[in-house]
């Protein structure tokens, strides 16, 4: 008889251990409190617009891919993907922009414009990060479950790339000596909540990603490839439910049972909890339960910024503008200083604005397009409310749009949605609001994260931005192998092997790779 294995929450970590376990012969019920799959990975669909409601940067697609060869298919197959050149733009507030681009040539001429020493860094970043992936991803593949973990092999020979006391900034400073030039390879950290001075050097990575493996566009938006996880988990197996919140935890002793929502309950051999981790922590574990991960530790731990997001329907569209770009405030630093420190409003914000008409027509009705505007703002705090201050906010936030290139933006709304922390914290059960869960300070990361084999109840697996490797989509899937690959070990069950075939014939690797060899000849990596 297979073993019963129920996951709460249809996010994409969720979704992602849903295909492996199904694939691996486990029956597996997925319960989902919204009335769609995805968590923040899902769509706003509304008048006719569509929306991602979270992420819009589609990275390191590898992974995914990999993910669903286990269930005989492959990203190509399930989703159309648009790779973007210009990846996005980055316009700084104090002068200059750069329109990113995987085309090593251009990306210099770029630089030199800003600042002509700076130049032949680009290429000595991309090589030292390759080799710095290589060097650390073994570290990203595989649990940590104690400070043992740190002790295996290939951590201790991932330790020379890791460099634990240099920031992400500090960091680039051996290959850029303008700022603007390092932020545009460092703004990246917000990916994560964090500001590029505190975020550890590690995540310089995530820049170098950007060029050797690409931004990606998925037709329909990230809310699209939640769907068509969806689908794949079904056709393995898995029971997709939907509008059934879990109300209650079931215990033994220490370990879970199953869980209870209106319909029921759901017994289970192992419950993977894929939820916001503090949110879930507080309201469905019980407080004597936990030993490492109580209340009162909870409230001792750093969490992410929050975001400010306007979803806006607009009038006709923006073609002179890219896919993506990125406002890079002149008062950069105290922007920063406004959300971490002072837990403020920012006074001149920085901000991020999706521009998909360019590259994706399906997402409004014809002669209109979207535009989404994000703002990190910081998370819950008695320094700003929301109520009085939202409207303010809007207002301000618009305005600097329309300085950074779309023009006549006010008078062209005609759909509007906002959410603020207020809004990702009651309905998006987000603990404090923090959008990128626990921050990734090196005292919450590896072995002082939340395990993917909870450490506190048994019977319990984690997946998702609260659990080791972290934050980003890439990063939640390769959680999701972790975390599958736990579960298939205590369970003596065989972890799903890829299809042969279609590994060796996928579409999307092919293209992959021949884009990446013609745009940057030295990433051969990606194969």
């Amino acid at each position: 008889m297979s073993q019963e294995i129920v996951i709460v929450g249809a996010g994409p970590g969720g979704l992602a251990s849903a295909i492996l376990l199904g694939s691996a012969g486990f029956k597996v019920t997925v319960l989902e409190k919204m009335g769609t799959v995805g968590g923040r990975t899902s769509s706003i669909e509304e008048s006719g617009f569509r929306f991602d409601l979270g992420p819009t940067f589609f990275l390191y697609p590898k992974i995914l891919d990999e993910i669903l060869h286990s269930a005989g298919t492959s990203l190509a197959r399930e989703v159309e993907m648009v790779r973007l050149d210009p990846q996005y733009r980055v316009q700084f507030g104090a002068g200059g922009k750069i329109d990113a681009t995987p085309d090593m040539g251009e990306m210099e001429r770029q630089i030199e414009k800003l600042c002509a020493a700076d130049a032949g860094g680009f290429r000595r970043f991309l090589d030292d990060n390759r080799r710095k992936f290589n060097g650390i991803r073994s570290c990203l593949e595989r649990p940590f479950l104690g400070w043992r973990s740190l002790f295996a092999k290939e951590v201790i020979s991932s330790l020379p790339h890791i460099r634990p006391w240099e920031s992400v900034d500090s960091y680039l400073k051996k290959f850029f000596s303008d700022e603007r030039v390092r932020l545009a390879f460092s703004f990246q950290s917000k990916y994560l909540g964090m500001s590029p001075f505190r975020c550890p050097s590690l995540f310089s990575i995530l820049s170098y990603l950007e060029y050797d493996y690409g931004v990606w566009h998925p037709v329909g938006g990230c809310g699209e490839v939640s769907q068509a996880m969806a689908r794949v988990a079904q056709s393995v197996g898995v029971d997709v439910r939907l509008n059934e919140p879990v109300e209650e935890l079931n215990f033994t002793g220490r370990k879970v049972t199953g869980v209870r929502t209106k319909q029921g309950v759901h017994n289970a051999d192992a419950v993977v909890l894929n939820a916001d981790f503090a949110h879930a922590m507080s309201h469905l574990v019980p407080d004597r339960l936990r030993r490492n991960w109580t209340d009162a530790e909870l409230e001792t731990k750093q969490y992410s910024c929050s975001t400010f997001m306007l979803y806006l329907g607009v009038e006709g569209s923006y073609p002179e503008m890219p896919h993506h770009t990125i406002q890079i405030s002149s008062q950069y630093r105290q922007n920063l200083r406004e959300i971490e420190d002072l837990k403020v409003l920012p006074r001149e914000p920085s901000f991020y604005v999706q521009n998909a008409g360019v590259t994706d027509p399906t997402l409004a009705p014809a002669g209109k397009s979207t535009v989404y505007l994000l703002a990190p703002v910081p998370h819950k705090t008695p320094n700003i409310n929301w109520k009085r201050d939202k409207q303010g906010f809007r207002d301000r936030l618009i305005k600097e749009a329309e300085a950074a290139g779309f023009l006549g933006l006010r008078q062209r709304i005609c759909y509007e949605k906002i959410l603020t922390p207020d809004d990702w914290e009651h309905g998006f059960s987000i603990h404090k609001g923090a959008t990128f869960n626990l921050a990734h300070t090196l005292s919450q990361m590896l072995h002082f994260r939340p395990r993917n084999r909870f450490e506190d109840i048994d019977g319990m697996y984690l997946v998702g931005g609260g659990t080791h490797p972290g934050s980003g989509l890439p990063v939640i899937y390769e959680g999701a192998r972790i975390t599958a690959r736990l579960l298939c070990e205590d369970f003596g069950v065989a972890y799903p092997a890829a299809d042969a075939e279609i590994k060796m014939g996928s579409e999307f690797d092919s293209n992959l790779c021949a884009i990446a060899s013609k745009m940057a000849p030295r990433a051969d990596s990606c194969c």
